[in-house]
């Protein structure tokens, strides 16, 4: 489907045209037709020996001359404001890249270039494992993806007794509660999945 907007313009631009060229062909005849000469006034002014036809056109060239400036005027603002905004947008697309390069150096993610960043060492915890040894740096892309590969979730979970400080600023052990046994549909599940 064609963009009406577009098309909309373009017929009150032809229509504008077409209604120009009619007057203008109006006026030409209007002036050709009545040469005769009269005597204008205007309060103490008064102008004699004047053709007919200018009473009648002059003023409509002065309104038509008037209006196309007082556009023109209001186009040049809308123009100026549009290419205010568009710089103000490539400033702010500018520092939206800086900002995001920044963050991702901060959270040691790789740029969009496709260069990469040092390999750094990570220590991994588990629970059921001890410290995984510090990874060496990369010499080629594949170990770099090994290592990638081998890191492991770190779980969030303490293993410290909880502690309930009293008032005196005494801290004593809580009674640690047996956990209940979980429900067979459960641990069949876990088992199967």
């Amino acid at each position: 489907m064609p963009d009406l907007s577009h098309l909309w313009q373009r017929f009150v631009i032809a229509t504008a045209l077409i209604f120009g060229l009619l007057l203008g062909a109006g006026a030409t005849v209007f002036g050709y037709s009545n040469t005769a000469s009269v005597s204008i006034g205007w309060s103490v002014f008064r102008v004699d020996g004047v053709p007919l036809w200018t009473v009648a056109i002059v003023p409509l060239v002065v309104v038509l001359v008037a209006g196309t400036l007082y556009h023109w005027y209001n186009s040049l603002h809308h123009f100026t404001q549009h290419m205010k905004h568009r710089h103000r947008v490539h400033e702010l697309e500018a520092e939206v890249a800086t900002l995001r390069s920044h963050l991702d150096q901060l959270l040691e993610m790789p740029d969009a270039s496709g260069a990469k960043l040092p390999a750094k060492a990570v220590e991994v915890e588990s629970a059921s494992e001890p410290v995984a040894p510090a990874l060496p740096a990369a010499s080629n892309g594949s170990d770099a993806d090994k290592a990638k590969r081998s890191r492991k979730r770190v779980s969030l979970s303490t293993d410290s007794e909880p502690v309930t400080v009293a008032a005196d600023g005494t801290s004593q052990p809580v009674a640690e509660t047996e956990p209940e046994p979980a429900s067979e549909p459960a641990v069949e599940s876990a088992t199967q999945g």
